[in-house]
């Protein structure tokens, strides 16, 4: 091997190389995640807080899922070297596989939580008892905690959307540990929404899906090994 090369390689392989290799990644995908998600949250700052607006908000988040999706095959797929580093690439790629993959989940999931929320913010003129709205409150949030198990498995295996689903609620109960982690980072963003501002969790988005991916390596490690050929 030639000293350049070398040279190269030990440039790369440190740990301060590593680092700077994740803030870069970090950056450009939270750059490329609130680019392709721009239109929809441009409507989203047109949109009033009326829970009238609640299914014009859902169509607004429509971009959000293949943009979510574009941003854990990114993460997923990055480079621990300094010197190998394809980001952009990377995430325009993870778009292109996974944009209609991810929409057919994440359309329903959004029609879903619409339902759902809309029913809550008009409760009181259902004239349901009022377990009904914890009942609802409760699937709602078991609703979200699928999707964050179907989102991991659509952004890095091709599987048909039906099997997807089913392994998402498999999961679910299977790893109950990364369905923790994946409540323990809902509420997070519930709190930094609810205390500071709406914005936070999107200016965040990268680094909360690296927790996701991290706490979901169990959910990966299983489907590698006993779902894919």
């Amino acid at each position: 091997m030639s000293s350049g090369v070398q040279h190269a390689a030990d440039f790369g392989a440190g740990a301060l190389s590593r680092a700077a290799a994740l803030i870069h990644t970090l950056l450009t995908v939270e750059a490329l995640l609130l680019l392709a998600a721009s239109p929809g949250l441009a409507g989203l700052l047109l949109t009033g807080p009326d829970p009238a607006n609640l299914p014009l908000a859902a169509v607004c988040l429509l971009p959000l899922g293949p943009a979510l999706s574009a941003a854990l095959y990114a993460l997923h797929h990055r480079s621990r070297d300094l010197t190998e580093l394809h980001p952009a690439r990377t995430y325009a790629r993870g778009w292109r596989l996974n944009a209609l993959p991810s929409l057919k989940l994440w359309t329903p999931l959004l029609a879903w939580l619409t339902v759902i929320a809309f029913t809550l913010t008009h409760f009181s003129a259902t004239g349901l008892p009022g377990w009904w709205a914890v009942l609802l409150g409760a699937i709602g949030v078991g609703s979200l905690l699928w999707g964050a198990h179907a989102l991991i498995l659509t952004s890095l295996f091709a599987f048909r959307t039906r099997d997807t689903a089913r392994l998402a609620a498999y999961f679910l109960v299977r790893h109950a540990r990364a369905t923790l982690g994946a409540a323990s980072l809902l509420v997070l963003v519930a709190a930094a929404t609810a205390l500071l501002t709406e914005a936070l969790p999107a200016l965040l988005a990268a680094p909360l899906l690296l927790s996701l991916l991290h706490s979901s390596r169990p959910v990966i490690a299983e489907t590698q090994e006993d779902f894919t050929a």
